[in-house]
């Protein structure tokens, strides 16, 4: 058997650049590339080896070596890298470096973001000596209770696989594991392999075997045709049937086959935040985002729905409206999801199957069957409404600040079809649910599985690489407040080196807009959401004197002003006509909210209190409550 000599750290970059995957006959290479910062613990390991293949890349000898990408905050690096791989249908994905101690923790909440919300990610952390004949090293967390705990474990609950590699002859077996999580649409995420330093510079004389080119298929399950014919039937018994579409719609490159699947049968589709855009907005059947962040369309047909079809969806709280949006009191639910975990949910009927070939099946299996004509009218007409809700929205006036709703509708219009929005948390995510008119099936990317500040401006990168990964024609529109400008504004730097154009619509609206609206209609009085000096009683003092555009201008992006409507549309217009990353910095009024449905999100009210307001959302908090649905009912045997 031939063997090839390398260190750990070698083996690892040599084995990821020969990891392909294929779907449908189409073949890609799967990692695009590493994003690192280095330290002690991976410096002079994993960074040797990219180092090493990038002089040989260079040199003509490796067309395919590893690329490597260099971050400003290590959370950030695990956001750009998971953004990328959201934006190409989870067929390709970044590996994720950094050093022993504060660097990895940094990854952790990346790696949870990653997890909750089904992307690939492989995140190598460096660990500490696994020879332990210098503990503690710098920056090594001690555990009196056990000798083998590194801060690394706090990986573990957020890490769909892990690993450590204490001695080389466990690393094929590591990597395998790690591409097989990585590659299954039903169980990827955040995988995480804890290099030790003294073991990633170690020498090993490795099988040539590891490095041959290798293609992993990514799975489409077909559905077990009884329960297709049991679905079909409880279809067909339904009078009020809703489709809610998730991000699993997307990934699986159902779109088509869930609009012949609309068409066919007439029934209306609603969309989670990730399956927004599973159905273009004017789509006579799209109803458009449903639950706690719904249009009123969307949300009125599922409190009359008695039957709910999941696709794709995992049925957050959001989503069902912390389980009050269906309340027919005999609603039943069909679920197609590739994860058994989310097609069981609800008391469902199961599918078990990919998004397309489950949606190909049901409309066979319905051929020549359609829901009552006066209910997909219903929909359609419920969706004229919101739109011209959404018109109004969009053409709001309001002084001396602009309206929120005015900036998401200005950057809307200006917009191309197939541009890119990217937005996570905030007050923003759900304005977008509500009001953004999504035209293709890529066109909208919200991370509202973790919601997590700080994700738009390295989530924007990300997708700008993708884009250009894939020489696509898109401009990517990252939409941020403040408040999560605050939290990671330092990947603009990152932009600017690596050449990638994104355009920041930076809203200043000098707090945290969404917890001051959340925390009013609980009572709290929008206490600790507003950017203000501290005075005798608080922090109710004057307007902080911070210039977020100078700011975004000191880290190299080109910033244009916008003090109203019509300066926000010449800058819009300014900035695609731009080859480099802009900032658009624009101030809005927190207290105008955007239109809303009546549907509710649980967040408990202090059950006892001093303060009225508090006492006043108590009870508007209980009426909600009695109003939660347990969806038990069974999906019975012969519908």
């Amino acid at each position: 058997m031939s063997t090839v000599r390398l260190t750990v750290a070698q083996a690892v970059v040599r084995f990821l650049e020969v990891q392909s995957v294929e779907r449908d006959g189409r073949t890609q290479r799967f990692f695009a590339g590493c994003w690192g910062i280095f330290g002690h613990g991976n410096v002079a390991g994993i960074g040797e080896a990219l180092l090493e293949r990038e002089v040989e890349r260079n040199a003509g000898n490796a067309p395919h070596a590893l690329r490597y990408h260099q971050g400003r905050n290590e959370q950030a690096m695990v956001h750009a890298a998971v953004a990328y791989a959201r934006h190409r249908d989870r067929l390709a994905a970044f590996a994720v470096t950094a050093s022993v101690g504060p660097g990895s923790t940094n990854m952790v909440t990346g790696a949870a973001l990653a997890t909750i919300n089904r992307l690939p990610v492989l995140l190598l952390p460096g660990d500490t000596f696994a020879t332990r004949v210098a503990n503690p090293v710098l920056q090594e967390l001690e555990d009196s209770r056990a000798g083998d705990v590194s801060v690394n474990d706090a990986f573990r609950p957020v890490s769909k696989y892990f690993d450590r590699i204490d001695r080389p002859e466990q690393l094929p077996a590591a990597l395998l594991h790690a591409m097989r999580v990585l590659t299954d649409p039903a169980e990827t995420g955040a995988v995480t392999l804890a290099l030790p330093q003294d073991v990633q510079a170690e020498a090993h004389d490795w099988p040539a075997e590891l490095f041959a080119e290798r293609v992993w298929h990514v799975a489409r399950p077909l559905p077990e045709p009884v329960l297709v014919e049991r679905a079909a039937a409880a279809i067909r018994s339904a009078q009020r049937p809703l489709v809610v579409s998730g991000g699993g719609t997307t990934y699986a490159e159902a779109n088509d086959a869930l609009r012949r699947f609309a068409e066919a049968t007439g029934i209306p589709v609603a969309e989670t935040q990730a399956g927004k855009g599973s159905l273009p907005y004017d789509h006579p059947q799209s109803v458009g985002a449903i639950g706690a962040t719904g249009t009123t369309a969307a949300d009125a047909l599922a409190a009359d729905a008695d039957l709910v079809i999941g696709v794709g969806t995992r049925y957050s709280d959001f989503t069902t409206a912390s389980r009050t949006v269906f309340a027919h009191p005999d609603v039943r639910f069909v679920n197609l999801n590739v994860a058994s975990f989310d097609a069981h949910k609800l008391a469902a009927l199961p599918l078990v199957a990919d998004a397309r070939l489950g949606l190909d099946a049901l409309t066979e299996a319905l051929a020549g069957w359609r829901t009552d004509p006066a209910h997909t009218q219903r929909a359609t007409d419920l969706a004229r409404q919101w739109d011209r809700t959404v018109e109004s929205a969009y053409r709001s006036e309001h002084a001396p600040l602009l309206a929120q709703s005015r900036v998401l509708g200005t950057v809307n219009e200006l917009s191309e079809p197939r541009d890119v929005v990217v937005c996570a948390a905030g007050s923003m995510p759900g304005d977008l649910h509500k009001l953004w008119r999504t035209r293709d099936r890529k066109g909208y990317h919200v991370e509202y599985g973790f919601s997590c500040m700080g994700y738009e401006i390295p989530g924007g990168l990300g997708v700008a690489m993708a884009v250009d990964d894939e020489d696509d024609e898109r401009d990517v529109f990252v939409l941020v407040g403040d408040g999560s400008y605050l939290m990671m504004n330092s990947e603009l730097v990152t932009c600017v080196q690596e050449g990638r154009k994104i355009i920041v619509i930076l809203v200043q609206n000098h707090g945290f807009a969404s917890i001051g609206a959340l925390s009013e209609s609980l009572g709290s009085q929008r206490f600790g959401t507003r950017y203000r000096e501290r005075t005798g009683s608080g922090l109710d003092g004057d307007l902080l004197p911070v210039d977020l555009a100078a700011n975004a201008a000191s880290l190299g992006a080109d910033v244009i002003r916008a003090e109203n409507a019509d300066e926000l549309r010449d800058a819009v217009l300014a900035a695609k006509k731009a080859t480099r990353t802009t900032v658009i910095h624009v101030e809005t009024d927190p207290l105008v909210p955007a239109p809303d449905s009546p549907a509710w999100w649980d967040v408990p009210v202090a059950e006892v209190s001093s303060l009225a307001s508090t006492r006043d959302a108590r009870a508007v908090y209980e009426k909600h409550k009695s109003e939660q649905r347990p969806h038990l009912t069974p999906m019975e045997r012969n519908d």
